[in-house]
């Protein structure tokens, strides 16, 4: 035997086992939505994309399982849509998460929901928790929980906004980039797509539509209580031959419009952590023209695959620059960054991060209010 072969060595690489994750989705659409939906689009995704690579996922959520999942618990037999912007879907909710889930069977809970991450500190294992909403307001709600939740952010601008908070990652959303039709050549319009809510704003995309001298196309949710006196107040009066009003797009209305635009435009008016329908228009060659609020700088590449602006009276003028921008970027920009396949992998580093550092789910070490009120 020679010296070079007696003195090898070989290396066996062992693959990580695969875990059995719970994701909890929120209750109020079906996993798949089958129109508005984005939080629900994502836990689908991820869903479908955690069974590829060889785990077990048990999805807690509403309506029919439309995913891969192994295992489903139902948490109602009809998503309530209803209850959508108040708190008792969300309670109700929890307490259902709490009695179907059987936690001997999982590794790590994964929670999408508002009400969710409060029952984290009566599991003996982890509970990992995306941060989907505004943290002006949930803030309040994870702060008292300490480490009892393992906290997600889905953009670096929301980490900066509460960064005494148990964060344990950042992953951006991500989207099915396949299931969205590209086009490099568009139509002769502007794509409002999401609600009509005053922070959404699309009243500053048909101003801005109009001083550009471009019909815009709106479909936008309307159904909250908000959203219709915004409506009423703001949009109906502004319709005419030049905006248009063609109501909530399903799945796959929503990716023609968003193909056939010739930008999406994206007037936020608050520190959106992320905005998952930008990835959806860059999917589709389709650029987007944005206000530069909360994660948008982080998700749109000012230049390349959309301008964003700093004040709403500056969207007209991108609106027009945006036949300088490459399609294929826009499209190749979404497939590198923001792809099912980067959010999963992303998911899994954080899920083998918290289990290997032996989270628990207690209370210790957190301030108790004694029975007179006092904080020990």
């Amino acid at each position: 035997m020679s010296t070079s072969t007696s003195n090898a060595v070989r290396r066996i690489v062992v693959a990580p086992r695969p875990l059995r994750i719970a994701v909890v989705a929120p209750p109020y659409f079906s996993v798949p939505p089958h129109a508005y939906g984005g939080v629900e689009a994502v836990v689908a995704g991820l869903v479908d994309t955690l069974v590829s690579h060889g785990h077990h996922v048990t999805l807690v959520a509403a309506g029919r399982n439309g995913t891969r999942a192994q295992e489903f618990v139902q948490t109602w037999a009809d998503p309530p849509a209803h209850l959508l912007g108040g708190s008792i879907g969300e309670v109700i909710n929890a307490a259902r998460v709490l009695a179907g889930l059987r936690l001997d069977s999982v590794d790590l809970v994964h929670d999408h929901t508002l009400a969710g991450p409060l029952l984290a500190a009566s599991r003996r294992v982890p509970t990992v928790v995306t941060v989907h909403g505004p943290l002006d307001e949930l803030a309040d709600v994870y702060r008292p929980l300490g480490r009892t939740v393992q906290l997600v952010a889905i953009s670096r601008a929301q980490t900066r906004q509460a960064p005494e908070l148990n964060w344990v990652g950042a992953v951006p959303n991500g989207i099915d980039v396949d299931s969205f039709p590209f086009r490099s050549r568009k139509d002769d319009y502007v794509l409002f797509l999401g609600r009509h809510h005053p922070t959404k704003a699309p009243h500053l995309a048909i101003a801005a539509a109009k001083a550009a001298g471009v019909r815009i196309l709106l479909a936008a949710k309307c159904n909250e209580k908000v959203e219709h006196e915004y409506y009423e107040r703001e949009i109906r009066p502004r319709l005419g031959d030049d905006v248009i009003d063609v109501g909530v797009a399903d799945a796959a209305r929503k990716r023609r419009l968003l193909a056939g635009a010739r930008c999406l435009v994206f007037p936020v008016c608050w520190d959106k952590p992320f905005g998952l329908v930008m990835t959806e228009a860059m999917a589709c060659g389709t650029p987007v023209v944005a206000l530069a609020r909360g994660a948008v700088p982080e998700v749109v590449a000012h230049g390349r695959t959309g301008f964003v602006v700093d004040r709403p009276d500056e969207l007209a003028a991108a609106i027009l620059r945006t036949h300088e921008l490459d399609p294929a970027e826009c499209r190749a920009w979404v497939g590198e960054r923001f792809s099912l396949e980067a959010m999963s992998r992303g998911y899994e580093r954080v899920y083998r991060t918290v289990l290997g550092a032996g989270v628990t789910a207690s209370l210790s070490g957190l301030p108790v209010a004694g029975a007179d009120g006092s904080r020990s």
